[in-house]
């Protein structure tokens, strides 16, 4: 059986695999080069080392992806891949079938494949890193919007009074940032520092995981209220805290009663894949477009 190619192209690394047999292997990483050029190299370098049969690439890729188009619309870390005939030039560059897709909806469609969300029709989903991502995904199908702005969450603003959006609040990246600048002690804290400060009772700790979590969970409200999927999934590195999925929760039910929402009942669940989300929803874009 032929195999697929898979990377998973995020800003500071490449991440790389082989779909053979329902599962991924041959995993490794690359630095995420400066340059097309060089990154369309380090892409021809994985592909030359393998003795697999290829039938294709599948790219998780970050930006606004028009699948269509071939093109990569939006901004992200890795400012070349943007706007251009992206999927053509790879294409050509492997001499095989190459398709792309943007990485919070490879996670998604991950879930929607294999995951925790492959038992229901609509889902939504948070991506939570250094800023917030997502998808919306109706009929088992990933919605882009008109725009491609579809599942881009992270837009959403939660504080009027300051402007603040969910990426800004709902982030342990911005938590902790904002955490070391308030502590101003020569240290440099990272989210988990400040969630076990304040399991710790330190007091400005648990004002900033409070207000990421009420943050999220406003955000969480808003989703329901707007598409009300059957599941709304949490992905990121804050999905492996062993009381995110109950906190959230908690907050949501109180939003739900505070605003009269009865009868919401939305599931909120975490992701199933982590690290290997990208890669494996990645796989399923392929199949879909196969």
């Amino acid at each position: 059986m032929k195999s697929i190619l898979v990377f998973d192209v995020g800003g500071s690394s490449i991440k790389c695999g082989v779909w053979k047999d329902e599962q991924l292997s041959e995993l490794k990483s690359r630095k995420t080069p400066a340059t097309w050029e060089e990154m369309k190299a380090v892409f021809l370098d994985v592909k030359n080392e393998l003795d697999d049969e290829l039938q294709g690439v599948a790219i998780s890729i970050p930006g606004a992806v028009n699948v269509n188009e071939g093109v990569i619309y939006g901004t992200s870390a890795i400012p070349y891949i943007h706007r251009f005939p992206i999927k053509k030039e790879l294409n050509e560059l492997f001499g095989l079938k190459v398709t792309i897709q943007n990485d919070a909806n490879c996670a998604a469609l991950a879930e929607v494949w294999k995951g925790n969300a492959a038992d229901v029709a609509n889902s939504a989903f948070l991506i939570i890193g250094s800023g917030i991502g997502g998808a919306i995904v109706i009929n088992k199908k990933l919605v882009p919007g008109s725009h491609l702005f579809g599942g881009e969450f992270g837009y959403m603003v939660i504080d009027q009074r300051n402007g603040h959006t969910l990426s800004e609040m709902g982030s342990p990246v911005t938590m902790a940032q904002q955490f070391t600048k308030k502590q101003n002690d020569q240290k440099n804290y990272e989210g988990t520092d400040v969630f076990a400060l304040a399991q710790a009772q330190n007091e400005q700790a648990i004002k900033s995981v409070e207000t990421l979590y009420n943050a999220l969970s406003i955000g969480i409200f808003n989703l329901a209220v707007s598409f009300d999927p059957d599941k709304i999934l949490i992905g990121g590195g804050i999905s492996r805290r062993p009381d995110l999925i109950t906190e959230l929760q908690k907050r949501f039910k109180t939003l739900v009663v505070d605003k009269h929402a009865d009868g919401l009942n939305t599931q909120i669940v975490s992701c199933k894949y982590l690290a290997e989300s990208n890669m494996i929803g990645a796989v399923y874009q392929f199949e879909l477009e196969k």
